[in-house]
């Protein structure tokens, strides 16, 4: 019977140490956070002096337990996948993990964790050994408009590195509210993406991802309205950046070639930019885009007229993207629909069981690239 029971033990501890694993967002060495098979995140802090402390993570928080060696442990609800930022209270102090690494995310740098797709799910975004990579590189310039100077991170496909005398068109990919030039770069794997759809056909391109000037949360700046926020943007890219890049890349410098896209609000500066230069950009996409006020007035009128002739507008724009996640609403299904309405082309995407959040842009990215720069 002793046996028996020391069987079944054995076996139970051996099932519970398959079923949970480390996250690959840990720092060298450090075996928490973990992640179990149903998703749930394990947490574990040494602070012995602490009297109370509790994880935040997609702004839930969960106390943690003290054990007689001053650990403190916590396991969460089953989370969705995709990477979520998270942050330990210790004390009424909010800190991030030293067992994880940080990204800058909610205006500032945050401890950040990914629960894992399955292999399947997740391949669009994943290193493939088996296809040619590209690069990205973190550039300085010099901004003639704000008078300082200003970084940014260039995606170049491998062809840029093999084929010396080849051009190649540019998409403008732009981050959220209180996120920056890092964040597509890192939180969104942005050049596995690029290279898995290069390796499947999607035309080679050159990808720049710049501070949007909305790296903090609106209301942050008392004097700035909804209409201001991150506008200062606007004339950096077509003034500075733009022109850094097509002097400094091999680039194919005309409308034809050139894109724009972003997440969130910089979905809704991405409209904002490409609409009001249509001799600039020729293919747009917005990625969960905070388009709410586009979804409340009149498509005939908005961005001083663009969608009033249909005709026009379609034979400029080769490519108007919409996406979207199942489970958020900033007006994506609406403006589509009235944009559809108007005899716009427009292209709808709608990310199932994922609201706003990396998941929902990684998958709107897959989905862009392969529509755009096709002769």
């Amino acid at each position: 019977m002793k046996k028996s029971l020391l069987t079944i033990v054995c076996c139970l501890l051996s099932i519970n140490t398959f079923a949970q694993k480390s996250a690959e967002t840990n720092v060298p060495m450090s075996k928490y956070p973990m992640v179990t098979e149903d998703n749930r995140a394990m947490f574990s802090i040494k602070a012995p002096e602490a009297l109370d402390v509790k994880v935040d993570i997609c702004g839930k928080k969960y106390p943690m337990q003290k054990d007689e060696q001053g650990v403190w442990t916590a396991t969460t609800d089953p989370l969705v996948p995709g990477p979520h930022y998270y942050f330990l209270n210790v004390d009424g102090v909010q800190v991030n993990d030293p067992a994880s690494y940080s990204v800058y995310g909610c205006g500032l740098e945050a401890s950040w964790i990914e629960i894992p797709e399955t292999a399947e799910e997740a391949a669009y975004y994943t290193y493939n050994k088996d296809v040619p990579h590209g690069q990205v590189r973190e550039c300085q310039y010099w901004s003639n408009v704000e008078q300082k100077v200003r970084r940014c991170y260039v995606y170049t496909p491998a062809e840029y590195e093999t084929n010396a005398t080849k051009r190649f068109p540019v998409m403008y990919l732009q981050h959220g509210m209180a996120e920056n030039e890092t964040g597509w770069h890192i939180q969104g794997k942005m050049a596995n993406i690029l290279d898995n759809n290069i390796a499947k056909g999607a035309t080679p391109m050159i990808v720049v991802m710049d501070n949007g000037n909305c790296d903090y949360g609106f209301g942050a700046n008392p004097n700035e309205d909804r209409n201001a926020f991150g506008a200062s943007f606007y004339k950096v890219i077509i003034e500075d950046i733009i022109p850094y890049i097509d002097s400094t890349f091999r680039t194919k410098a005309d409308r034809e070639n050139r894109a724009m896209a972003g997440l969130s609000w910089g979905g809704f500066q991405s409209f904002n930019i490409a609409l009001a230069n249509m001799d600039k950009f020729s293919h747009l996409g917005a990625f969960s885009g905070a388009l709410f006020m586009v979804a409340m007035g009149d498509v005939k009128t908005m961005y001083d007229g663009v969608f009033a002739d249909a005709k026009k507008f379609n034979e400029q724009m080769h490519t108007l993207f919409i996406g979207t996640g199942s489970e958020e609403d900033l007006g994506s299904n609406t403006v589509n629909e009235k944009l559809s309405k108007q005899g716009i082309n427009t292209t709808y995407y709608l990310s199932q069981g994922t609201a706003h959040e990396w998941l929902t842009w990684r998958r709107c990215l897959n989905q862009f690239v392969p529509l755009i720069f096709k002769k």
